[in-house]
């Protein structure tokens, strides 16, 4: 297998993750994506859009007062 440099627990990393672009090995890039949240929301005649801060969602609102 090819590896191409450390992660920060120590495991190196596979090359070929690092040519598509991934900068940790798999069980710390599992890690990571588990805590990543998203918020996706349907808005009429518009379609989905995503947010990965839900504080944004308020913000979308045309006739919000504060």
């Amino acid at each position: 297998m090819l590896y191409g440099f450390e992660c920060e627990c120590g495991d190196e990393v596979d090359a070929r993750r690092i040519a598509i672009g991934y900068q940790t090995c798999l069980r710390c890039g599992d890690v990571e994506a588990k805590q990543r949240k998203f918020l996706i929301a349907n808005f009429n005649k518009q379609g989905y859009q995503l947010f990965s801060n839900p504080d944004d969602l308020r913000f979308t609102n045309p006739k919000r007062t504060t």
